[in-house]
C-alpha cells in the first residue's frame, strides 16, 4: 500500500507514469530531482506517511524509492 501511494505522490511531482516507478528508481538520475524537489518531496512523504520530520541525516541518505519505503517502515516499526 505505501508503495502504490509513494508512487501516485511520485507520479503527480515529477509527472512520470505511475507503472513506471519502481524500488530501484533514483530521485535524480531517473527522476530528474533537484534539491528544491527533494525537499517538497520530503514534505509531502512527512504529511502523507504521518513520520514525523525527515532529519537531515535520513534526507541525506534517501537516493531511491526503495530508500523512502526503508523509511517509512522504519517508523512503523517505532
Amino acid at each position: 500500500m505505501a508503495f502504490e501511494r509513494l508512487c501516485e505522490l511520485l507520479s503527480e511531482q515529477f509527472g512520470v507514469e505511475p507503472e513506471t516507478i519502481t524500488l530501484e528508481t533514483s530521485f535524480e538520475e531517473d527522476l530528474g530531482a533537484d534539491s528544491l524537489d527533494l525537499v517538497e518531496m520530503m514534505m509531502a512523504l512527512e504529511e502523507e506517511f504521518d513520520v514525523g520530520e525527515i532529519g537531515e541525516k535520513a534526507a541525506r541518505s534517501i537516493r531511491t524509492v526503495g530508500d523512502v519505503i526503508d523509511l517509512i517502515g522504519a517508523q512503523d516499526d517505532e
